[in-house]
């Protein structure tokens, strides 16, 4: 399927989707929202995808934002129905199957950073910069800013970030553990890459059910979080994979998972 504002590459195991609005710093609007949504959904369904990069155009921005020419008009009612489809179309990303790696080039702020916080690991150029500037505008964070930078950060951190609009650069994003790595720009999509075979090179399954514990774990109590890992770890039981891996463990050799 053909997009407007989205590119989608898929190179073995490992699928690129790189959000292309470069003269407007790849904002997000309504299109593009929606056309996101649905390239997860045609990623959720491809198994012969194991891991996804999602990136910007450009070396400017991953994401400058929220598209404001598109907002600044809206009432109460569109405010809220536009914050309601990037929230479920992040969701939608956050609970893919597939691992996703978050490739930030340049700005990640608003929407940006927000796109990026629904990844599940993020990497970074030294020249990506982060921040919730909404407030500077007069507005909320409203695609799930306000939720997901305290999970990451911490309470305190979060609530500066967001009551002051600053944006940080790279090193304070690693400091505080928005990003995991920070790379040259131009060796991020070759580090991406390189990640995401690893992750694609081990068994499916077993990567899949983790990161199911980990996304609905996080907002259980521990008792139910162990009781989900418990089940997702005997599920591994009933795969060829595991057998594999295991057998493979023993007999001291690489094990050649099958995806089954």
């Amino acid at each position: 399927m053909e997009y407007t504002n989205l590119l989608l590459e898929k190179n073995g195991a490992v699928a690129v989707l790189t959000i292309n609005r470069p003269k407007a710093l790849n904002a997000l609007n309504s299109d593009t929202l929606a056309e996101l949504s649905t390239v997860l959904d045609e990623l959720g369904r491809d198994s012969s995808v194991k891991a996804v990069i999602l990136t910007g155009s450009g070396e400017k921005a991953f994401v400058a934002g929220a598209d404001i020419s598109q907002m600044k008009d809206f009432n109460a009612l569109e405010g809220r129905q536009f914050a309601q489809l990037g929230q479920a179309t992040f969701r939608k990303l956050e609970l893919l199957p597939q691992p996703v790696i978050a490739a930030i080039n340049g700005f990640a702020l608003g929407g940006g950073c927000e796109l990026a916080m629904a990844c599940d690991i993020r990497i970074a150029g030294e020249n990506a910069k982060f921040g919730q500037p909404e407030v500077t505008l007069g507005l909320t964070a409203g695609f799930g800013g306000t939720q997901r930078l305290p999970r990451l950060v911490g309470t305190g951190l979060a609530s500066e970030l967001l009551f002051t609009g600053d944006i940080i650069d790279v090193q304070e994003a690693y400091r505080i553990g928005l990003v995991n790595h920070v790379y040259p720009v131009d060796t991020l999509m070759e580090e991406a890459q390189k990640l995401a075979k690893r992750i694609a090179g081990r068994a499916p399954a077993a990567v899949q059910l983790s990161k199911s514990a980990i996304q609905r774990g996080v907002n259980m109590d521990l008792d139910s979080a162990q009781a989900f890992e418990a089940d997702a770890f005997g599920l591994t039981f009933s795969t060829q994979d595991q057998t594999e891996g295991c057998t493979a463990f023993v007999e001291k050799r690489k094990p050649a998972f099958q995806g089954k």
